[in-house]
């Protein structure tokens, strides 16, 4: 799943592409002028940013160039048809430009092959200071790498993957111990102790009072 920004001043719009953003699996964030788009990105990293290039205030071409150092991937979103537009577009680094009207399932089509070109196969979730890279095992608190036992990483990403969603320590232990586990649902409780310290997660990693826990992703 990807964080998506989107920023459009027509709120129907904005709305449409939010609601296919989620159907999609990804998670969406929408701002209505470019104006807090560079505090927005600050507090909240996106994966990729669908961006309006007429917009109250700065125009989408503007702020392109301050997103371009960041590395995070663009596409323009407009009414405008001209040619040169669009090349003015992708010649400040965007990695795509659609043209308003759109059909819903091309904007999808258009995002997922970004984010495959620019994201490549890391997976890479984002919450809170903490920064975790799946597919290499890493985990950053504040830009410093975290130590974690195999267990904890395990059940981390277990976490990640179930985002939103009580497990149960039964669910957990089988997940992420296995089925022959012998121990006791202690043990996940001791677990979940460490990861909340260790990554600052106390307001993320909830209680389900007598069931288990639950990662919350703010949508």
């Amino acid at each position: 799943m990807a964080t998506v920004l989107i920023v459009e001043d027509e709120a129907a719009i904005a709305d449409l592409i939010e609601l296919q953003v989620k159907l999609a699996g990804h998670s969406a964030h929408v701002l209505y002028s470019g104006d807090t788009i560079m505090d927005a990105i600050q507090n909240k990293r996106p994966d990729i940013i669908i961006l309006d290039v007429m917009l109250p205030g700065r125009d989408g071409f503007s702020i392109m160039q301050e997103i371009k150092p960041l590395g995070i991937p663009v596409i323009f979103l407009t009414a405008k048809v001209a040619i040169d537009d669009r090349v003015t577009g992708l010649k400040l680094g965007a990695d795509d430009y659609i043209v308003k009207p759109f059909a819903a399932v091309e904007l999808i089509a258009r995002i997922e092959t970004v984010l495959r070109r620019c994201m490549k196969d890391t997976v890479v979730f984002r919450l809170g200071d903490v920064e975790v890279r799946q597919d290499e095992h890493i985990v950053l608190f504040n830009g410093d790498k975290v130590e974690l036992t195999v267990k904890e990483f395990e059940l981390l990403c277990v976490l990640i993957d179930n985002k939103n969603l009580a497990l149960t320590r039964d669910k957990l232990l089988e997940l992420v111990w296995g089925y022959d586990f012998m121990g006791e649902t202690r043990t996940v409780d001791v677990h979940i102790q460490k990861l909340r310290k260790k990554l600052g997660f106390e307001e993320y990693i909830k209680t389900i009072f007598k069931h288990g826990y639950r990662l919350e992703v703010p949508r």
